[in-house]
């Protein structure tokens, strides 16, 4: 709608400078002719402020005028601390509301946008909002509505003197009321050293009108297993000594128990990923005769520099009897008590490489590597012709932990080692194969070289990973009471090693045995896995067995989900499900735990979820905008009001009317014309001359 309104201005002829001059002048000439009491003196002042009139030249300015509309920004907050309980509904019911009403009043315009809350930085309502005005431009804005929870973190110092030259109206979500309690944790570290204390510090806060406090559970899990639950007191600075048991990502849960009617779940639990290395893993090694694959062993294990490695080989072969002393051939005296008694704790593995009864070892000393392993010891043998003989450590108080027993034949011929249907499913062996190549009878093979010697063995209920000649165990794996068991019944892996037939994985097959026999996580026969991606969490279940059934997945709130894996061979099963809510997801099956989060809030967020009015009650008094409760004042009205009026009443909010407009067009009609100042003149001329004719 196009308006028109004229006004009045001047297009001088001379420069103004002169036109002062020039009124100067007659104002000097009409003072000096009244002193004087000449006749005509008015008639003669009259004529040259007419003159001066008509060179000031006043003209008449008719323009046309489009109405520029007046602009209302509407900020809604959608952060984490938003998504809680009725609040998600408060903000959508509010912003349809204000929306609707505002764009019912006249010659208004709405422009919108949001607070997501993203971020380490929190609610960054602050900076959207002058972003947002910057853009507008502070002489267009009608007012602001912000529709928040009040947590806002990035308050200005000076929140009164953002002079906005609008009204600040804001509209609260939740109640005054609240209450909730949180989980405060000091820094973790992120790494630490395995079977090395670990101090954490920590508080629970109980924050609202929650009264009086008294000692509240918190409960610290690890690996998803419970190890330690305490009392705490609110308020109060609380210690508790974590200590990692093996290396690799350890996952620490600490929980407080929830407050009745409290608020939200989200921050009562903290969740740490705690990487844990080892300070020097320390192997003893007792190869029982020299052979070609002492040097392979002895290299392996070297390579690493975390490794202490502690080796004795026994040069003497057993068939040399000539009398000589023990005492008199060692280089240094074989320290069996030391090693077997003393300090077999201490280490992290126990290597036997075709070791036999030699009579160096005592049974009682082989009862305690039994025993190590039953606590949670390692031990590894890589048997050779030796463990059928008579003199075969199977023979030995060893027996009750090794998961093989011999049979008495040795397999003396060429085959190549072949993963079972559980070792493509274990981690230790799964995709070790490379290369495949076809064989003569069409069926493939891995691509890797022969070995020519295997122990026959009987195996009941352990794992067998591998299998060689006539389809005999090779690679068996047991655990035994806390410990694990691993027998390699061939000495040949050296042949890969070395090259022979194009050799093969033997370092890899090795280090993931060590690894596994130091109970590494990566390695675990039953994993759950999860991981993010975009809004959906990827979930993989990985086990022995078929994967079927469901898992649960607790949502950041607390509820339970269901999912159901679907099988996609070797034991591996896929989920994957949309995360609704933001936040930190547990997946659980049977006693497997992991986590995954899903666009994290930040801790600013969890530091403090309830409503409140103290944060943003400053900026909306200096603006002149209001403050209300929607759940208890309702959704007032709006209103158009002039500048310098009540921005707002007892139930409405009012945003200025700013009366801006655009100029279109512009006409131009002079008020003295020439010709009518000719006249004019004229006609005070002769008056005057008339005059003082007289």
């Amino acid at each position: 709608m196009t308006d028109a309104a004229v006004s009045l201005a001047f297009s001088p002829l001379l420069p103004v400078w002169l036109l002062a001059a020039l009124g100067v002048a007659i104002l000097l000439v009409a003072g000096l002719g009244l002193w004087r009491r000449a006749k005509g003196t008015l008639f003669r002042t009259a004529m040259l402020s007419l003159g001066l009139l008509a060179l000031i030249n006043p003209v008449a300015i008719e323009e046309e005028r489009d109405p520029i509309d007046d602009v209302v920004l509407l900020v809604t907050d959608r952060s984490p601390s938003q998504a809680i309980g009725d609040r998600p509904d408060e903000v959508n019911e509010a912003s349809t509301r204000l929306r609707e009403s505002l764009e019912a009043l006249s010659d208004t315009e709405l422009v919108e946008t949001t607070v997501t809350g993203e971020g380490k930085g929190g609610t960054r309502l602050f900076k959207t909002l002058t972003t947002a005005i910057a853009e507008i431009g502070r002489q267009n804005l009608s007012g602001v509505a912000v529709v928040t929870d009040g947590q806002v973190h990035d308050i200005p110092e000076e929140i009164t003197n953002l002079e906005l030259g609008s009204p600040v109206h804001v509209l609260l979500t939740g109640r005054p009321d609240e209450i909730d309690r949180r989980l405060v944790v000091d820094e973790v570290p992120s790494y630490g050293v395995v079977g090395d204390p670990l101090e954490m510090d920590f508080r629970v806060e109980e924050l609202g009108p929650v009264g009086a406090s008294s000692p509240v559970t918190v409960t610290l899990r690890q690996n998803g297993e419970i190890v330690e639950q305490l009392q705490a007191m609110p308020g109060q600075m609380e210690s508790l000594v974590i200590e990692l048991d093996r290396a690799g990502q350890t996952v620490i849960e600490l929980e407080v128990e929830p407050l009745t009617d409290e608020l939200t779940l989200q921050n009562n639990r903290q969740v740490f990923f705690i990487n844990g290395v080892r300070d020097r893993l320390r192997v003893l090694l007792v190869s029982g005769q020299p052979y070609p694959g002492l040097r392979v062993w002895r290299n392996l294990l070297k390579a690493d520099p975390a490794v202490d490695l502690v080796h004795f080989t026994i040069l003497r072969p057993p068939e040399k009897q000539d009398g000589t002393p023990i005492r008199e051939l060692a280089l240094i005296a074989f320290p069996s008590r030391e090693l077997f008694e003393v300090k077999l704790g201490e280490f992290d593995l126990v290597i036997f490489d075709r070791y036999s009864r030699r009579g160096l070892l005592p049974l009682a000393y082989l009862d305690n590597v039994a025993a190590y392993v039953e606590d949670g010891g390692a031990l590894l043998e890589i048997a050779g012709p030796e463990f059928a003989h008579p003199l075969s450590l199977y023979r030995t108080p060893l027996a009750r932990v090794l998961p093989a027993r011999p049979s008495g034949v040795v397999y003396d011929q060429g085959f190549v080692p072949l993963t079972t249907e559980t070792g493509d499913r274990h981690p230790v062996t799964r995709d070790l194969a490379q290369t495949t190549q076809i064989g003569e009878d069409g069926t493939s093979a891995p691509g890797w070289g022969r070995w020519f010697r295997q122990v026959d063995v009987e195996v009941s209920d352990s794992d067998v990973l591998m299998t060689g000649a006539a389809e005999r165990p090779l690679l068996v794996l047991d655990r035994i009471g806390e410990g694990r068991v691993a027998q390699l019944l061939s000495d040949h892996p050296w042949l890969w090693a070395r090259g022979v037939e194009e050799g093969g994985p033997q370092g890899l097959l090795l280090r993931r045995l060590v690894h596994w026999l130091m109970q590494e996580p990566e390695l675990e026969e039953e994993m759950l896995l999860a991981a993010p991606q975009g809004e959906q969490i990827l979930i993989e279940r990985r086990s022995l067995d078929d994967v079927v059934g469901e898992i649960d997945v607790i949502a950041p709130s607390g509820e339970t989900l269901s999912v159901e894996l679907d099988a996609v061979g070797d034991g591996i099963g896929h989920a994957d499900f949309l995360a609704e809510e933001r936040g930190l997801y547990r997946i659980e099956d049977d006693d497997l735990v992991t986590y995954a989060a899903i666009r994290p809030i930040s801790n600013l967020e969890l530091a403090d979820m309830r409503a409140t009015d103290g944060v943003l009650s400053p900026l909306a008094d200096s603006t002149g905008g209001a403050l209300v409760w929607l759940a208890e004042d309702g959704m007032p009205s709006l209103r158009k009001v002039g500048e310098g009026r009540a921005t707002s009443g007892r139930d409405w909010l009012g945003f200025l009317r700013k009366e801006r407009y655009l100029v279109t067009g512009a006409n131009q009609t002079p008020l003295l014309p020439a010709v009518l100042a000719v006249l004019l003149l004229l006609g005070t001329l002769g008056a005057a001359w008339y005059r003082e004719g007289r």
